[in-house]
């Protein structure tokens, strides 16, 4: 028996729901601080040093780095292209002074085509007032599109901006505050202005042909 020496003791410090790789799906997890300390017939007497945080799931057991948690779960996943779809129309008709019955109807579409199906006219109406209040594009579009652009591959970013370009062309050609919309947009899908430029010219060609 060891009457003395230094053993790790771990305290959850936090807790949720994440991504376990090993289970293949969301599941719990707990959130640990280790700390070694001296222990002298098994019981802790002196903190040493800490050995950092991980986190392990509840279910398999399997530990992780903390940075897990930045990788998005499956749920928010789901509703990452919605949201996105969403935070992006309505950006596009605020640009254009909230669109014509065009823009609106090909906004809805697109929105409902995303996963909202119940979405309609009161609920575009609502998000363009309350955009409307807000002064801050960039702010309203970071979240949404930043958590979808971590799931799309440089082609799905370029479709996504070209869908919403086209929102704008539904009722003529693009206005400059809708081309600067389009280029807001794709800065926070991670694209760069020169990606944006030639999949904004792209589609006006394609609409005009």
């Amino acid at each position: 028996m060891t009457f003395f020496g230094f053993r790790v003791h771990y305290r959850p410090v936090g807790h949720g729901v994440f991504h376990c790789e090993r289970c293949g799906g969301d599941r719990p997890f707990q959130q640990l601080a280790g700390r070694r300390w001296f222990h002298l017939l098994l019981i802790p007497v002196i903190a040493v040093a800490s050995t950092g945080e991980h986190i392990r799931c509840v279910i398999c057991d399997t530990r992780y780095r903390v940075e897990v948690l930045a990788l998005p779960t499956i749920a928010q996943m789901q509703a990452a292209l919605p949201a996105g779809v969403r935070a992006a129309a309505v950006a596009m008709l605020r640009a254009s002074g909230g669109g014509g019955e065009r823009a609106r109807r090909r906004a809805i579409d697109a929105i409902r085509k995303a996963g909202l199906a119940d979405y309609q006219d009161p609920s575009l109406d609502a998000d363009l007032t309350a955009s409307g209040e807000s002064a801050h594009l960039g702010r309203d579009l970071a979240r949404p599109l930043n958590s979808l652009a971590v799931q799309l591959a440089v082609p799905a970013r370029e479709w996504f901006l070209a869908e919403v370009v086209r929102i704008g062309l539904a009722d003529g050609p693009l206005s400059d505050n809708e081309r600067n919309t389009a280029q807001d947009i794709a800065a926070q899908l991670g694209m760069t202005p020169a990606q944006a430029r030639g999949v904004i010219t792209m589609t006006e060609e394609g609409a005009a042909a």
